[in-house]
């Protein structure tokens, strides 16, 4: 077979994908007894902030001719009428794609085999995340996020790959490997906050933690 060099990186890709959505689904089942208590995500209340942002993706979809007025003024009294994230989120699926939407209730794994991926803006966090990383680079960002837990276990299998995790203010995270457990956040954590676990074992891969700037007393100090 005579092929150009990187056609094969898409299928690999594609490969790792399937993969990763197999290994998560044995563990969704091997742990599905210990998180039966936790509601679905799209059963949670939803915000006036959440219903802000279906509200905006809706008028910028009226404006720009995607809904008729009809149908804008429809979706706009069920956001209204929306008391969780699950019915807010059926409102905007055929205006955008999955990685555009502005609430994001998919399932608790993140992949990148050859590429880069990642998750942020409004997302629900599960009390367990799966992250594959081999040859790419995962990003996790929780600013905007709704964490579900105070402790979130982050099973992270990275081959020559990289996870990269964003946290707001206060938010602790840690390493934990097979012999040691290492705090990755510099910044004093709040004790309510929740604390974000990465577990790696012997992962050959890099785990980076991005913190909000320290805020300056006045004065300079």
């Amino acid at each position: 077979m005579n092929e150009r060099p990187g056609q094969w990186l898409p299928r690999l890709s594609e490969v790792g994908d399937r993969l990763a959505e197999e290994w998560h689904a044995i563990r969704q089942a091997r742990n599905a007894a210990a998180s039966s208590s936790a509601p679905a995500p799209g059963d949670l209340r939803a915000s006036d902030a959440d219903r802000d942002r279906i509200a905006e993706v809706l008028r910028e979809a009226v404006a720009d001719g995607r809904l008729s007025m009809p149908e804008f003024e429809e979706r706009l009294e069920a956001v209204y009428r929306a008391r969780t994230l699950g019915e807010l989120a059926t409102l905007t699926t055929d205006l955008l794609p999955e990685e555009q939407q502005p609430l994001r209730l998919g399932s608790g794994q993140v992949s990148a085999f050859f590429k880069k991926e990642h998750r942020d803006g409004r997302w629900v966090v599960p009390a367990e995340l799966s992250v594959t990383a081999m040859f790419g680079t995962t990003r996790l960002d929780l600013t905007d996020a709704i964490v579900q837990s105070r402790r979130v276990v982050v099973n992270a299998t990275l081959l020559f790959g990289g996870l990269e995790i964003h946290v707001p203010a206060g938010v602790e995270v840690v390493r934990v490997t097979k012999d040691k457990t290492t705090r990755l956040t510099r910044h004093p954590a709040d004790p309510e906050a929740p604390v974000i676990e990465v577990r790696t074992g012997g992962s050959l891969g890099e785990v980076k933690v991005k913190e909000p700037p320290k805020r300056r007393r006045r004065g300079g100090r």
